[in-house]
């Protein structure tokens, strides 16, 4: 995206740049969070004063309904066919930068405003009053009992240090039942208080000293602070060798922001495993932060959603998902690895984190810092224009220095036959061990194989609900199976081939973790071994459980996919082995150089961050490709400015812009027809293109059939001007999905 978008005027349909107040029997326009297009009108109720962001409740049909108040009344029906507003709802207002920040990403990314509204308030109960809390206490002038219980001492003794608890917590800290509290209270000695609830969340120590920054360091750590209290939007890509410290840097920007009374935003990618974050964090600030993501329990994410709205929550990390949530006085985003994919959402409503963040800070005049060793090259183009600010760490942080990187080639020097890793590897991982260090293999493929075929006939055995080849594996707890990547569709391996009939005649092709696990307790039968990936980490206690074993030496060999490549801080881990360097780079995706060079320089930078030097080797076939080259000889520069040059000779992004259309059914036939109509309806132009409809890669995915098309435009032109009356001229049946991707990132 265009950082310039950003800066556009938020005037125009839908929004709102004043605080209406409404009366009793004033006409008003409510939001809902349907899958509908455009407002509902309705009246205020008697004895209602309503203002625009309100939270209230409307009848809908036959059921009630929440909604947010946007403005005045369209006029459009007459008054007495109007309904009228049911309650107001006790959560805070939506603030005005949400609702504008609502309004131009559903004009940007052509969603609809009730889609993106369900993202801001994804747990509509929290916009319930909360429930009082009930704590207990002592009660006061009454001394202890003559012979109290064991287990009744502990729970006065704890009441009388400490102001009163909740029962979950008091029975906790005392190690005692419930009913040891209710004898207490029987006895007159313990009494239940009903209060406010507190919020979740410790404010951070802004004024609590962090650790010591070099000159380098400091020096734009007081320019990003210097960027929060001119309290101006600002952009800064903050580029920093991996090791080089970018985390306790821009902390100077957070505790400056909450210094100033603001909230601060940080977006990290893989928030499940944040577990070195979140202690970092904690260190520097003497508290944890509230955390966002799908991994919190329905209560938690309730909770914490309120405390955000009422500005409680000072400081919030979290998935993409956290920027939409609806802060009133928030003074800083950043965005860290501002490159990595994640920041991408592609169902539902589809937009960049990273770039609506950008959004974000402009529409709230607020500063954002996009950090990473590989940045995208949008960011790295908006640096070298000057529309972002550039904050460079070139060298690694204490004595550290960057790893050695060679090159394995698999052609010259193959694995024994059957093995998947080559003598060299061999050679050096028993070195880094016999050294007392640790030691990676990565290789960025989850289950035992990627492919199952059937020795006599050749058949491959794909998911039946997609056009995807189903994945071997062999380390789940009900056992063996096949199982898709895509849909989830699981099925045991059958006995026959159903092609040929063929019995007990598949066999498992090309390697994954699991796969890699097996070859490595073959290789090395007496180390330590763990494997990191989706399927064995899952959410944030069994990551800092990961953690915990690495950085306490009960792991001495790690086998991982990109799940340990990045932000990951192990002293002791001396050796990188990338298994398959060349994974990513077949097919036609525009960005695969960009992405494989940032996933293997990510993964490159988990070696060697301690006083010990580190060394990667890369597995490839493809020794000479520009990626590889930019990797061995270290010249980041000379790749990204290939890369950029390439795009822009082809008028790609971020020189140009596209926007995909996947049009999708059950129903091929009906798929067919509405993409011809889609072609045939097609917008012209000079400076902009339709390609397709052609099959999608993956042409059948979760059942539905799928076609695609892709406009592809010069940067000067405003494509959701043509594309809005494109796709909302065509008739579509309702089952046939029209999803459009503009900005896409993926092209499955």
């Amino acid at each position: 995206m265009d950082s310039r978008k950003a800066s556009l005027p938020v005037a125009g349909e839908g929004a709102v740049n004043e605080q209406t107040v409404f009366h009793p029997g004033d006409r008003l326009r409510v939001l809902l969070p349907l899958p509908l297009r455009g407002f509902y009108d309705y009246l205020a109720g008697e004895a209602q004063v309503l203002r625009t962001g309100d939270f209230v409740r409307v009848p809908f049909g036959r059921a009630r309904q929440w909604g947010v108040v946007w403005g005045s009344g369209s006029g459009e029906v007459d008054a007495d066919k109007l309904k009228t507003v049911a309650e107001k709802l006790s959560a805070h207002a939506l603030p005005r930068v949400s609702r504008d920040f609502l309004d131009w990403v559903s004009r940007y990314c052509l969603s609809g405003r009730g889609a993106i509204l369900r993202m801001m308030v994804p747990t509509p109960d929290a916009l319930e009053a909360a429930r009082p809390e009930t704590v207990y206490g002592r009660v006061d002038g009454i001394g202890n009992p003559k012979k109290p219980t064991p287990a009744r001492r502990r729970v006065l003794d704890l009441l009388t240090a400490t102001p009163a608890l909740a029962l979950a917590d008091l029975t906790r800290e005392a190690g005692c039942s419930a009913s040891v509290v209710k004898g207490l209270i029987d006895k007159g000695l313990v009494e239940a208080k009903t209060v406010a609830r507190a919020p979740l969340f410790e404010r951070p120590d802004h004024d609590r000293s962090g650790r010591a920054l070099t000159p380098g360091q400091r020096a734009i750590a007081d320019d990003l602070v210097r960027a929060v209290q001119t309290a101006g939007h600002a952009v800064t890509l903050l580029d920093g060798v991996p090791g080089a410290g970018k985390t306790e840097v821009y902390l100077e920007a957070v505790a400056a922001c909450l210094k100033a009374g603001g909230q601060a935003l940080v977006l990290l990618p893989e928030i499940a495993l944040s577990a070195q974050w979140l202690r970092r964090f904690e260190d520097r600030f003497g508290a944890r932060p509230a955390q966002w993501h799908s991994d919190l329990t329905r209560t938690m994410r309730r909770e914490t959603w309120r405390d955000i709205a009422a500005g409680e929550a000072s400081v919030v990390v979290g998935a993409r998902s956290a920027l939409f949530l609806p802060y009133p006085n928030l003074g800083l985003i950043v965005v860290d690895e501002e490159h990595d994919h994640s920041f991408k959402q592609d169902d539902g409503v589809s937009y960049n984190a990273r770039d609506m963040a950008v959004v974000r800070g402009s529409l709230g005049s607020i500063p954002v810092v996009l950090a990473s060793a590989t940045p995208s090259l949008e960011s790295v183009n908006n640096a070298r224009r000057g529309r972002y600010r550039l904050a460079e760490l070139t060298v690694r942080h204490g004595d550290a220095a960057p790893p050695d990187i060679d090159a394995v080639d698999l052609i010259k020097a193959p694995p024994e036959r059957g093995r998947f890793v080559a003598h060299r590897m061999i050679e050096a991982v028993t070195q880094a061990l016999d050294r007392g260090e640790q030691a990676m293999l990565y290789l960025n493929r989850r289950g035992y194989a990627p492919l199952t075929l059937c020795r006599t006939c050749g058949h491959r055995i794909e998911c039946p609900r997609c056009s995807a080849w189903l994945v071997e594996h062999r380390r789940s707890p009900g056992g063996s199976r096949l199982q898709c990547h895509h849909c989830g569709y699981r099925a045991g391996l059958p006995e026959r081939c159903p092609s040929c009939g063929a019995v007990d005649g598949f066999t498992a092709c090309g390697p994954g973790v699991e796969r890699l696990e097996d070859e490595a307790r073959a290789l090395f039968p007496d180390v330590r071994l763990l494997v990191a990936s989706s399927d064995t980490v899952r959410g944030p206690d069994r990551a800092a459980e990961l953690v915990r074993k690495i950085e306490d030496r009960e792991v001495d060999l790690v086998i991982g996919t990109q799940l340990i490549a990045k932000g990951y801080h192990f002293p002791l881990l001396t050796l990188v082995g990338v298994i398959d360097a060349d994974l990513g780079l077949a097919g036609g995706d525009l960005r695969a150089a960009e992405r494989t060079y940032q996933l293997l320089y990510q993964v490159s930078g988990r070696a060697g961050r301690g006083d010990r030097p580190g060394r990667v080797l890369l597995q490839t076939r493809l020794p000479d490709h520009p990626v590889m080259a930019a990797l061995l000889s270290g010249d980041r520069d000379a790749f990204v400015t290939a890369e950029l040059e390439a795009r822009e000779a082809a008028r790609m992004p971020p020189f140009g812009r596209l926007v995909g259309i996947i049009v999708s059914g059950r129903d091929e036939s009906a798929v067919d027809r509405v993409s011809r109509d889609l072609a045939r309806t097609a917008p012209q132009g000079p400076n902009l293109v339709v390609l397709g409809p052609a099959p999608a890669p993956l042409a059948i995915l979760r059942g539905r059939h799928r076609k695609r098309l892709l406009v592809k435009a010069a940067k000067t032109v405003n494509v959701q001007k043509h594309v809005r009356p494109w796709i909302s001229g065509v008739r579509v049946p309702r089952n046939v999905r029209v999803a459009v991707d503009v900005d896409p990132y993926n092209f499955f």
